[in-house]
Formats: structure tokens, C-alpha cells, sequence
């Protein structure tokens, strides 16, 4: 009982105190609890920008000028934060942010014995004085960096004060931070620096003004004499509290390597620029550290490549290029040169190509033929029209003004023939080209109606990013994907635009595209390369794009302000640089195998007529195999190699009945009249099959319905009233070989006869819509609308 009477008045007696205490216990639980911004937010930062295999593309700088990288305490050298500390405060652990004993003897040694200043500060004063920018060479200066230095320590931790002041004590000029130390002077990062570089960083803070490199820092890349003192003391003073590195002595002997900031790697440009772009309007925060997908290997061998190119082809005029290599296997980015120099600006150098907006030529072909298989149009070998051709007001031309004739899908887009391919874009539908693109997600693209059929040539435009995802798609059998360049950009599963079937047989007819050169063909090379060229009109865009191996490439010649030059046609411009891109590779040992890729299981081979693309007959003399879908794929029939039956006696066509005539069978090519035109302007003329005018049509056999190709479908024709008797509109058509006259109808009005190739010319009566119709002798019809306007 005594006791606790005891124990009660020395509890009254010190109540006061204790609850004191216990307050003041509450405040500083309090202010370390209570929420109060990062350390980290308190200063901007840089942002290190990596290729995907850890090496340097740039450094940028802070909003406030300054290279400062944060990294966590965790990844920073053990060596370094024991070596900063000893140099700096070794009983930081210990004091509660201010070391009186330092103090003191930093105001002794400066006022009282007027030697060289000492401030005596700790680490947290210093950080103190970092981040409200404080004045401390003056007494009240200084008692400003204790208040602060108390009021960290309020309200951080050791560790993170600790941490913030690795992070943003300067290291000279405008270098803060050990991580960004350890990346400018010696190219690593701060968690793999050897006890010599830790030790060197240790002790530069002290006086970061100092001459870190010994003469002028360009060819002689060593540390200064005094910085290398520096830290030889601080290592003399490890010895006695690491014993364990004295076997390390003979390295504090060698010269040590201190890359100046004038080094700093400036790679990828326009990549690394395109990426923090994204990064900045994606994210509120910028990241410190941006890993991109690019290889800087490739991306070196790309650039080396394009500056020869443009070196060696200067006397043509071209003076610029770009280049895209993508990894088909994750849609990544390997490697991005978005102009031939970007620090010469002649040249727009800083523009990034892969990102404008240009004419793509004729590399949308292979889409056209893909979707054309798809849609049950044609298949590899079906035998298009290669001559003169109207659609409707569009009458498109080939780029070398010549008409082949009759010419197989997998020619016609090797040979990049212009008719057939817009042909085949006037049969699409759901969807058509542009309804693809659509899906594809070109952007910026006007109206279906602006653009028509042109869009087939290179009508719209593209940048080289989606064109590559367009053949990027190609390879992956028909799934689009987006592409990436950040490696934390997803990878989605993708859409299906093209069925694994159709993009298979485009990239087998691209896999027989020749070599322009004639180095080493690609069979030699054991190398399947699937490519294809475009021009734009005007010359203004030479283009080569395809795939190998595992990557797709997109090469591209030109000029950023749109000139054109007669010297940008993409098989002779860029073609050869896509090769020499593709050869250097090769040189330079990168693994080119490529992917494992099933042929897709609803592919067939079929015997066709060659002639003709169609199934063969017994008249057929040539037949091949063509690969063909099942359930999609056009069937007919070959009907140009037909049987005539020959009359013995008069050499020709026997009438039926053939009882008691001697007779004999032979084939004739029943080719159409358009194509017949062709091959005689071509000197080769096809021979006629004969007609026995006697047979009254009985020994004929029926072939192709005559096609009309004027009045033009879609059209209308504007007459003027005044010369209304005297205009006229001709009617012509394409008929079967055997057609010897084509009868005219106007809403059902015979107006008149015409021989095959031959025009009618008929005359209006007056304005409104009429129907026109051709019927051949053989009794075939084609019919059309006809809309007639009149003005004055």
C-alpha cells in the first residue's frame, strides 16, 4: 500500500511532464505520418531513354535544364552510399540531421582561424539546402538549412533523406544524382559501378566546380589529378572499415575513363523522339527510364546503309530517305530512320518520314489481289485484261504506257500493271479497298467518293508506319496488329482483316518478285524475300516495301517538301536499298530464319488452262497448277481453246449434219476482240477462226457475251442543244472470237450494226435516261443505262 501511495504522488508530481512528453511523442509520430509529398516530386527529371538491350539511345534533360535521374536507394551501389558517407557524414545514422560537433568546428575553422570555409553541414542539411535553393555561406543562412534540415527530419526517413540526396546532389554543371553520374561519366548503371567509380562519385559532391577530366576533356577522357587524389584519400580511409579491398589497390593505380557530357549517346533520333511524344501525352508523369523496343545494332546498320545510298545516288538528285524495320514475331519496332541526316537541315533532316503522310505508289496492290481472293474474284492464275480500259469517267493508264493483253493475278501484280489491278479494286465489295483501309486504321482519309478507283494507284495516302503494319499483317497471315515501339506497349491478339488463305497466296506471288539487281539473285541467298515497289505521281515518292525472314521493311525515297524528280521510281530509287538493307544485314551474321509458318489448311492445288486461268478442257495444251480456296475460288471453265470441225473437201467449218463428210477436228484460240487488238499491235496476231457463211451459224460454239465499253458506266453525257443534230455518242463493246456482227438496241429500238472493234455512233433524241443493249450473233447480250443531259 505504501508503494503505490508512492508511486501515485510521483505520477502527480511529473503528471505534467509526462503528458508533455506524450504529446510531443504524438507530434513527431504525427508529422511523420501525416501526408506530405515524396521527396521524389520535388524536383523535375530526365528521362533515360533505352534500346531493348540496355543500351543508351538519350538523355534528356529537366524541365529546369538539369540531367537528374531517380533512382530507388535499392538499385544505387552499396559501395557508393557507404563511400558517400564516410566521405560526407559518417554519423548520419546517429545524429537527428544536425552534427554540433561539425558545427562547430566548420564555424571555428571559418571565423576563428580564417582558413578556407567549411560549412559543417550533414547530408540532410545539404538536401535542405537542394531543395529550397538556400544561401548558406551567411550565419542566418545557415540557421534557415538547420530549421529545414530539422523539418526533413520531421518528416522523412533516414532512408528516404538519404535516398533524395543521392539523387540530387550535383556531380558538375548540370549533372545531379548518382544514377545520372553513373550513366554520363562512366555509361552503367549506378548499381554496377566497381569500387574505383564508386569511390570517384563519392567524393566529387564535395566540390563538383572541380576539373573532373584531366586537359580539356575532348581526346583525353581520364580523371583530373585532383579528383584522382580525392579519391585515393577516401580509399585509404576504407582500408581500416572494409579490409577486405586491399587486394583492390593495385586498380586505384590505373587510370580510370570519365566520358565528358559533350558524349553523351544521341542515337535514334526521331524513334526516341516519337516515343517521349507518346509517353508525355499518354502519362501526366514522365517515367525516368523508357525502354523502347529498338535494336541500336539494326538501327546503326539501317543508318550506315541509307547515308551510303544517298552518298553514292547525290549526281540523280536524291538527297533523302527513311527506313522502318519491324519484327513481325511482336509487331516491335527494331529500328526507325526517319530521315537520311537528321542534323542537315537542306534536307528537313529533323522531320521524321515514317510519320508523314505520302502517295504509297502502287505498294496497296497486293491488298486489292488479297481482298480479290477473298471475295471469290480471281485466284493466282486467273488471266486478267491488260488493255485499254474505262471505268466509268476513270480511265487509268500503266506506268509504262503499254498494254500486255491477256496476263495471269501473280504477273499482273509482279509486273505492277495498272489496269488489272483496278479492275479487280471495281469488283470488291464488302469491303472495298477503301472500307479495308478503313479497318486497317489509315487515318485522315477523305471520302470513298473522293477518291474512286484512283485510290487503287496510290490515290490516298499513308505513312510509312501503317504501310508497314499493312504488310506486317501480310506475314502474319492476315491478323493486324498494332506496332509497338514502347516495350511496355501491349500486345494484343489482333484483328482479322484477311483470311490466312488469300494472304498466303499474295505473299507466295510477292516471294516471285525478281531482284533488281543483279548482285545475287534470291534463290541463291536461300533467302525468301516477299516485296513490292510503288511510285506516286509526279514522281514525288519511291517506296519498296516487303518482308524477310522475320522482319518487314519499308524503304522510302524522296523529298519532305513533296518535289518530285523523275529519278524516284520505286524500283530503281528504292528497290536497291531495300536489297542493300537487306544484304548488310545479312553481312552482319542477324539471324534471318523465318517464323514457322503452316501453309493454312484451306488451301488447294489445281490443274488450270494457262491461257485462261480457268478449269482445263481436252484442248487445252499448256496446263499448270494454281492454288485455289475451296468454297470461294472463281470456277468456270476454259473456253478460248475450242474444237472446230473441219470440212475435208473445202477446208472449212463442216455444217452439221457431219454424216458422209470427211472431217477433221481442230483447235482454234477464240480469243475476246480487245485482246485480239492487242496482240496484233504487238505483231503478234492470232489466227482467226474460220466461219463457213453457208452454215447459217450452226457450227459455231458459243463463247464470251459481248461487254460494252462505251457509253462509259456511270457516266453522263452533257450535250449542247444548239448542235444537238450534229453530236453523237459511240457504242462500242468487246465481243468472242467467233462474233462476226454486234446488233444495237436503245430501249429496245434497233439503231443499228456494228463488226467487232468497230464503233456505232448514235444520235439522242433528247435529254433523259435510255437503256442501251448489244446482242452478237451467237444471241449474248450486255446492257447499260445511259443518262443524257442538255444544255444550251
Amino acid at each position: 500500500m505504501k508503494l503505490l501511495r508512492s508511486a501515485g504522488r510521483w505520477i502527480a508530481r511529473w503528471q505534467n511532464w509526462l503528458v508533455a512528453a506524450a504529446l510531443l511523442l504524438a507530434a513527431l509520430v504525427g508529422c511523420r505520418w501525416w501526408p506530405h509529398p515524396s521527396l521524389r516530386s520535388w524536383l523535375p527529371s530526365s528521362t533515360a531513354v533505352y534500346d531493348s538491350k540496355g543500351h543508351l539511345l538519350r538523355l534528356t534533360l529537366s524541365s529546369d535544364q538539369q540531367y537528374r535521374l531517380w533512382v530507388p536507394l535499392k538499385d544505387i551501389s552499396p559501395q557508393l552510399v557507404d563511400g558517400v558517407l564516410l566521405h560526407e557524414d559518417r554519423w548520419y545514422a546517429w545524429h537527428p540531421g544536425i552534427n554540433p560537433y561539425g558545427l562547430l568546428r566548420g564555424a571555428w575553422v571559418t571565423y576563428v582561424r580564417h582558413r578556407a570555409p567549411q560549412g559543417g553541414s550533414t547530408v540532410t542539411m545539404q538536401l535542405a539546402r537542394l531543395l529550397w535553393g538556400l544561401n548558406t555561406r551567411t550565419p542566418l543562412g545557415k540557421l534557415r538549412q538547420i530549421g529545414r534540415a530539422a523539418q526533413l527530419e520531421l518528416f522523412y526517413s533516414k532512408h528516404d533523406i538519404l535516398e533524395a540526396y543521392l539523387n540530387f546532389t550535383p556531380y558538375g554543371a548540370n549533372v545531379q544524382g548518382v544514377a545520372t553520374a553513373s550513366l554520363v561519366y562512366f555509361g552503367k548503371p549506378a548499381s554496377q559501378l566497381t569500387l574505383p567509380e564508386a569511390l570517384t562519385l563519392a567524393v566529387i559532391p564535395q566540390n563538383p566546380s572541380r576539373h573532373l577530366l584531366s586537359g580539356d576533356g575532348a581526346d583525353n577522357a581520364l580523371i583530373s589529378n585532383g579528383l584522382a587524389d580525392a579519391r585515393n584519400r577516401l580509399y585509404r580511409a576504407w582500408l581500416p572499415r572494409h579490409p577486405q579491398d586491399a587486394g583492390l589497390k593495385p586498380l586505384f593505380a590505373l587510370p580510370l575513363a570519365l566520358r565528358a557530357r559533350s558524349r553523351l549517346p544521341f542515337e535514334a533520333p526521331q524513334a526516341v523522339e516519337q516515343v517521349l511524344a507518346t509517353q508525355l501525352l499518354s502519362d501526366s508523369t514522365r517515367s525516368a527510364v523508357v525502354t523502347t523496343t529498338l535494336d541500336l545494332d539494326l538501327q546503326h546498320i539501317l543508318e550506315r546503309q541509307i547515308a551510303l545510298y544517298v552518298k553514292r545516288k547525290a549526281p540523280s538528285g536524291i538527297a533523302n530517305g527513311a527506313a522502318l524495320l519491324v519484327d513481325t514475331r511482336d509487331m516491335s519496332i527494331k529500328a526507325m530512320v526517319g530521315s537520311a541526316d537528321y542534323r542537315n537541315p537542306a534536307i528537313q533532316g529533323q522531320v521524321n518520314g515514317t510519320l508523314g503522310k505520302r502517295s504509297p505508289g502502287s505498294t496497296l496492290k497486293p491488298f486489292i489481289y488479297a481482298l480479290g481472293f477473298d471475295q471469290g474474284v480471281l485466284h493466282p492464275q486467273t488471266v486478267l485484261r491488260d488493255v485499254p480500259t474505262a471505268f466509268g469517267p476513270y480511265t487509268p493508264e500503266n506506268f509504262d504506257g503499254n498494254f500486255l493483253g491477256p496476263i495471269t493475278a501473280t504477273q499482273a501484280l509482279i509486273r505492277s500493271r495498272n489496269i488489272p489491278a483496278v479492275w479487280v479494286a471495281s469488283q470488291l465489295h464488302e469491303p472495298s479497298l477503301y472500307d479495308f483501309l478503313q479497318q486497317a486504321g489509315i487515318g485522315r482519309l477523305a471520302s470513298e467518293q473522293h477518291y474512286g478507283l484512283s485510290l487503287v494507284l496510290g490515290g490516298g495516302e499513308v505513312s510509312m508506319q501503317e504501310l508497314a503494319g499493312l504488310y506486317a499483317m501480310l506475314a502474319n497471315r492476315g491478323v493486324l496488329r498494332p506496332l509497338r515501339l514502347s516495350a511496355d506497349d501491349p500486345q494484343p491478339e489482333g484483328t482479322r482483316l484477311l483470311s490466312g488463305e488469300a494472304s498466303y497466296m499474295v505473299m507466295d506471288i510477292l516471294r516471285q518478285n525478281p531482284r533488281p539487281d543483279d548482285v545475287v539473285g534470291a534463290q541463291e541467298l536461300r533467302l525468301p524475300v516477299y516485296w513490292k515497289t510503288g511510285t506516286s505521281w509526279a514522281f514525288r515518292d519511291a517506296w519498296t516495301a516487303g518482308s524477310f525472314g522475320p522482319y518487314v521493311l519499308v524503304v522510302w525515297i524522296g523529298n519532305f517538301d513533296g518535289s518530285g524528280n523523275p529519278a524516284f521510281v520505286g524500283v530503281e530509287a528504292a528497290a536497291p536499298l531495300f536489297f542493300q538493307i537487306i544484304d548488310a544485314l545479312r553481312a552482319e551474321h542477324v539471324p534471318l530464319d523465318e517464323p514457322i509458318r503452316a501453309m493454312p489448311a484451306g488451301l488447294r492445288r489445281v490443274q488450270v488452262c494457262l491461257a485462261s486461268g480457268n478449269l482445263p478442257t481436252q484442248w487445252c495444251p499448256q496446263q499448270g497448277p494454281a492454288w485455289f480456296i475451296p468454297g470461294k475460288s472463281p470456277i468456270r471453265v476454259d473456253n478460248i481453246y475450242r474444237p472446230v470441225v473441219m470440212d475435208e473437201a473445202t477446208g472449212l467449218p463442216a455444217c452439221p449434219p457431219y454424216d458422209g463428210k470427211r472431217t477433221h477436228v481442230e483447235v482454234y484460240e477464240f480469243w475476246p476482240s480487245d485482246l485480239q487488238r492487242v496482240f496484233q499491235q504487238a505483231g503478234m496476231p492470232r489466227r482467226s477462226p474460220p466461219v463457213n457463211s453457208h452454215c447459217n451459224g450452226t457450227e459455231r460454239v458459243n463463247g464470251l457475251p459481248p461487254s460494252i465499253t462505251s457509253p462509259l458506266r456511270g457516266s453522263t453525257y452533257t450535250l449542247r442543244l444548239k448542235q444537238l443534230a450534229e453530236e453523237s455518242i459511240p457504242f462500242t463493246a468487246t465481243n468472242d472470237a467467233a462474233v462476226r456482227n454486234l446488233y444495237w438496241f436503245v430501249d429496245d429500238a434497233y439503231v443499228g450494226r456494228s463488226a467487232p472493234g468497230e464503233p456505232l455512233y448514235w444520235q439522242p433524241h433528247g435529254a433523259g435516261r435510255y437503256t442501251v443493249r448489244v446482242v452478237d450473233d451467237h444471241g449474248l447480250a450486255d446492257q447499260r443505262n445511259l443518262d443524257v443531259t442538255l444544255v444550251q
